[in-house]
């Protein structure tokens, strides 16, 4: 048995208090406590304390030091499950503590990896031109089971979507493409994929929004590819055969059989 001597706040820490006890004579530093430990254990001077009370009170020590530091993680933005823990588990914090302070956060409705996965969804909507798919691999990275993330993306709804691609295609038809109509399409399509978004959305998408080239700079983009392409067989191919090369090159490129044959015939 011991018996509390003395508590004293810290002076770096007034939410911690040093806790004192009598051993040999004289008053001895034992150990310190947050807050809400020493009110929640009832310590105060005069109190006796044996090895198993003190052995309790010093894990529900830790288990506030964890929960007190998974609050400052989660105070910068909201956090799932799986963050926290893996965060925990950095600071070196032991598997049942961390197992007690994630119970306890979510009881506090503090840990909720769906409301997580919904705000997460509207934050991305909002800021950035991600499409679902995108979205559902970021969230799965961050530990949210597919379940939860296909509920939440169900405020992402197919025309939202499309509206969201529209809005993404407006805004680059002020850029300059050295190339085909088609090809520019197509280059824009892969980036649409890329973001998240499905083949259908991306089609819908474009009926609303067509992307075309302006006529004369598509056909400058034609010429300096038609060139490119008669230097590269000229050495080797003459005449029709050096003409279908050449036609072939910019078939692929996306340019129309018309611009190709219009080039050919100049």
């Amino acid at each position: 048995m011991a018996i509390i001597t003395r508590i004293e706040v810290q002076k770096r820490n007034n939410e911690r208090y040093n806790i004192f006890i009598h051993q040999n004579g004289q008053d001895v530093y034992a150990f310190s406590v947050d807050e809400q430990v020493l009110i929640k254990q009832g310590l105060r001077k005069g109190l006796d304390i044996d090895a198993e009370q003190m052995k309790q009170i010093l894990y529900e020590d830790e288990v506030q030091k964890t929960f007190n530091l998974a609050l400052h993680y989660l105070s910068y933005r909201m956090r799932s499950v799986h963050e926290v823990r893996t965060y925990l588990k950095k600071k070196d914090r032991e598997e049942p503590i961390i197992e007690h302070v994630l119970h306890r956060l979510n009881e506090q409705r503090l840990l909720d990896d769906h409301a997580f996965a919904e705000a997460f969804i509207q934050t991305k909507r909002a800021t950035t031109s991600k499409g679902p798919l995108k979205l559902k691999q970021e969230l799965a990275e961050k530990g949210v089971s597919e379940k939860t993330i296909e509920g939440a993306l169900t405020t992402f709804s197919y025309e939202e979507q499309v509206e969201q691609v529209k809005a993404w295609l407006e805004k680059q038809k002020g850029r300059t493409f050295k190339g085909s109509s088609l090809a520019w399409k197509q280059k824009l399509s892969r980036q649409l994929l890329a973001k998240g978004y499905t083949s259908p959305v991306i089609e819908e998408a474009f009926a609303d929004v067509p992307i075309k080239q302006e006529e004369e700079e598509e056909w400058e983009a034609l010429k300096a590819f038609g060139e490119k392409a008669m230097r590269k067989y000229a050495g080797k191919k003459a005449g029709w055969e050096l003409q279908q090369k050449v036609k072939q090159a910019l078939y692929r490129k996306g340019f129309s059989l018309e611009m190709i044959e219009r080039y050919l015939n100049d």
